[in-house]
Order: structure tokens, then C-alpha cells, then sequence
């Protein structure tokens, strides 16, 4: 199992009197307080400073050093608006990248979309780093799985979005993490699970409430849902099986079960009860098995669809749930699948899935947003 947090653009400026490094403070505050103990690492996916100065690099690099958990910061086109990245790297975060690293198990890959640009939002990885990103995927093993972080979607490549993507999808990997949006945004184009973290700064959706993502990899199964900034009590994370919109092997038996269902959990912060529904039937306890994650059985279940709740409370009352859809299949002959078209672009966007923080209308300046 691999959990990890998502922190979103910061965008770091004078000209806001410094009010996204305000919510990012109390966001680092909240995650060592429910979730830093308990995650692999954390990520903040690019666009951190506003304008790329030494005084905004300084000002996010104070407040990130207080995170609890192993964090690690990409580049976005605002941390290269002065046409390098010495600043970035000097004050912020002087990891090389490309890198891989190997955290629980398994390989994550950590991307420079914005140095072999011309600058602003001409992303391209460049002919080197592709090759190492070729031959660096070529030595894992598909069938394990990587995790890839990188500033923006393969769809907004200036260059390369059909090989990087095609790359993704051959390779086994199982996720890619990403900024840019300013919305929560996730995308499935049949091989590869994006997910894009609504920005801590210019926030145009849900009121301008920030958060963060929080994701887990448990086996080949991905699983996504976003908090909110002063969100109350335990929080719940349902990691097997697939939710429908989430599942990209339609053999697999964790993505989509069989008859007998497995349904596990990650539940954060001090609980007192954790139950589990499938459909209309009764809510049963679930059992621990291990810190802060919980499962519960359930058999016979007909071909077809099925919602799946957890519901967890703390010893205050406070309650946190999560829903997803369960596709069940008891035959096991390949689907029928036609080529995947648009690899690694946002028209495979989930849409609209307001449980997990998706409330549509992509509100930011790539989609349908103000221009900032």
C-alpha cells in the first residue's frame, strides 16, 4: 500500500499579501496533525512561486519545511517566468529531475516539464529527459507499476503528448499526478489514472475553499478523493476495489471483483467505529487490520453495479464517509476493448464526482476561468 498527499499551486505572492502561503500554512498544520504520520510522501506539483523571486522560493520554502512527511516540489511555468530555475533549486528544492525513487515498493518519477521551454506554458520534457524517461521505464516492471508527478497533463505538451502518453500507458504506469488546473480534476483514459489538485492560490471553484488530494495505491487499484481545508473529524478513503470511473483493467480481479468483495479502507485520524453498506443492505463493522486501515467481506453479489459506503466516527461524533461504485463480474473472458484514443488528455475527465471533490464547471484559466 502507497498513500500519498497532493498539495495544490500556491501561486506565492506580495500582490495577495501573501494569502495562499497563509492557507498553506494551516494546510501543512492539518496534515501533520491527521494524515503525515501515516503517508509515504507528499507533493507540491508546481507553480509555487507567483513571479519566481528569491523572497517567494524563501517564503514557501519556510512553511514546507514543517511538514511531517517527505515532500517533494516540482516546477511549474510561474517558477520558471525568470527563465531558469536556480532560485527554485537553490531555495526550494534542490533534488535533481528527472529522479526516480522507489518509496514502499514503488517507482515514482519526478518530471521537469518546464525547463526545455521557451517559457510560460510551453511544456516539454526535451529530448533528454524523454530518453531517460524511456529507458527508466523500460526497467521497471509493467506489471508492478510506477507513479508518475509531473507540472501539467501530457495533453498540454507543447511536444511529445502522444509519445509521453503512449509511454504511460505501454509501461504499466498506474497514476499521474499533476498542478496546472487550478481545479480538482481527474482523468482515465483507459490505461492511466490523472489527477490534478484544485490550486491554494487564484482559486475560482467551490467558493475558493482550498485542500488537499489524498491518494493510495493498493495493489493495481488507485483511489483519489480531496479534502477541504477545516474539514472536521476522521476522513475516509476507500483503496479496493476500483471505483467504475477509476478502473483501467476490466480483468483484473481487485479492480473488478467477483461475486465475494473485499472492500478496504484507510481511515484517518482516531475513529471509535468504521462500518461498511453495499447497496441497500445493512452497514457492518468493519475489522482492522493494521494502523488506520480496516476491511470487511461480503459474498454472493449478483453481476451489475454496486454503491459501496464506509462511514467512519470519532469519539466526538464526528463522522467522514466514502462512496464509490463497485462494478461486479463473475465472467471472466476479455472485454472487448477498441484502441484508446486522446491518450493522457483532460477528455477522459471523470466530470463531475462532488463526493470526491469534483464539482465541474472547471473553473481555472485553462479550461473555463478567469485569466489570471
Amino acid at each position: 500500500m502507497l498513500r500519498w498527499l497532493q498539495f495544490g499551486d500556491l501561486h506565492a505572492c506580495k500582490g495577495d499579501d501573501w494569502a495562499s502561503l497563509a492557507l498553506f500554512e494551516q494546510l501543512v498544520a492539518e496534515a501533520n496533525a491527521g494524515f503525515a504520520d501515516r503517508l509515504d510522501f507528499a507533493v507540491l506539483p508546481g507553480d509555487n512561486a507567483n513571479h519566481a523571486t528569491p523572497e517567494q522560493f524563501r517564503r514557501v520554502a519556510e512553511i514546507a519545511r514543517h511538514l511531517k512527511t517527505p515532500l517533494h516540489v516540482l516546477p511549474g511555468d510561474h517558477d520558471f517566468e525568470a527563465g531558469h530555475l536556480q532560485d527554485f533549486r537553490a531555495l526550494l528544492a534542490p533534488q535533481a529531475l528527472p529522479r526516480m525513487e522507489v518509496i514502499a515498493g514503488t517507482p515514482c518519477l519526478f518530471l521537469d516539464i518546464v525547463s526545455a521551454g521557451a517559457g510560460g506554458p510551453d511544456f516539454r520534457l526535451g529530448r533528454e529527459q524523454t530518453a531517460w524517461l524511456r529507458r527508466t521505464l523500460g526497467e521497471i516492471d509493467s506489471a508492478r507499476g510506477a507513479l508518475v508527478f509531473m507540472h501539467a497533463f501530457p495533453g498540454d505538451l507543447k511536444e511529445g503528448c502522444e509519445e509521453v502518453a503512449s509511454l504511460f500507458a505501454q509501461s504499466g504506469v498506474r497514476y499521474v499526478g499533476t498542478g496546472h488546473t487550478h481545479y480538482n480534476d481527474v482523468l482515465n483514459d483507459g490505461h492511466v489514472i490523472y489527477g490534478a489538485t484544485r490550486s491554494t492560490g487564484e482559486i475560482e471553484e467551490a467558493g475558493g475553499k482550498p485542500g488537499f488530494s489524498l491518494s493510495a495505491l493498493d495493489g493495481d487499484v488507485v483511489s483519489w478523493r480531496f479534502r477541504a481545508m477545516g474539514q472536521p473529524g476522521p476522513f475516509v478513503l476507500i483503496t479496493s476495489p476500483s471505483d467504475l470511473r477509476l478502473v483501467t483493467d476490466y480483468t483484473s480481479r481487485t479492480q473488478v471483483p467477483e461475486g465475494r468483495v473485499e472492500l478496504r479502507a484507510e481511515i484517518f485520524g482516531s475513529v471509535v467505529s468504521v462500518t461498511a453498506r453495499l447497496g441497500s443492505g445493512e452497514d457492518v463493522p468493519m475489522s482492522r487490520a493494521g494502523e488506520g486501515h480496516w476491511r470487511a467481506t461480503f459474498e454472493g453479489l449478483s453481476d451489475g453495479l454496486h454503491t459501496a459506503v464506509v462511514t467512519a466516527q470519532d469519539d466526538h461524533g464526528a463522522k467522514d464517509r466514502d462512496q464509490i461504485e463497485i462494478l461486479v463480474r463473475n465472467a471472466r473472458e476479455r472485454p472487448k476493448r477498441a484502441p484508446t484514443l486522446a491518450l493522457g488528455r483532460d477528455v477522459h475527465s471523470v466530470r463531475f464526482w462532488p463526493s470526491h471533490g469534483i464539482v465541474g464547471g472547471r473553473l481555472g484559466p485553462n479550461a473555463n476561468g478567469r485569466k489570471w
